[in-house]
């Protein structure tokens, strides 16, 4: 499968994620969704975001040109909040899964979908 399908199938596809990419831990933009655009700097900082997790959780994340409060940093995931929307942010072997949801979604219903990818990109060595 290639890492488009994975966004716009297993991501997106599922009506629980607005918006998504995977970002490569080395750099690059490996897949996105149709005008979803994170600059350089935002990917700088998505993917250092996992080093620093009390950093992500006392400035929040910046996506797309919307900043994101961080609710939860890890070095494993983050989850942030905008008013009624939010993003997930999961760190898998190689790759980090960048995700968005917007109302009426819920923080738990996107996050299963996005943690359930990471899951099995991890099994996989990515």
């Amino acid at each position: 499968m290639s890492w488009q399908a994975y966004v716009d199938t297993n991501l997106v596809g599922t009506g629980k994620i607005a918006r998504a990419a995977i970002l490569g831990l080395q750099g690059g933009v490996w897949a996105t969704s149709a005008g979803y655009n994170l600059s350089p700097e935002e990917q700088k900082a998505v993917v250092t975001a996992f080093t620093n997790p009390s950093q992500t959780q006392s400035h929040g994340i910046k996506l797309a040109g919307q900043k994101f409060f961080t609710l939860q940093a890890s070095e494993q995931h983050v989850y942030g909040k905008k008013g009624p929307d939010g993003c997930v942010l999961v760190k898998t072997n190689q790759a980090v899964l960048v995700t968005e949801y917007a109302a009426p979604t819920q923080a738990g219903e996107a996050t299963t979908v996005v943690e359930r990818l990471a899951d099995y990109l991890k099994s996989v060595n990515y």
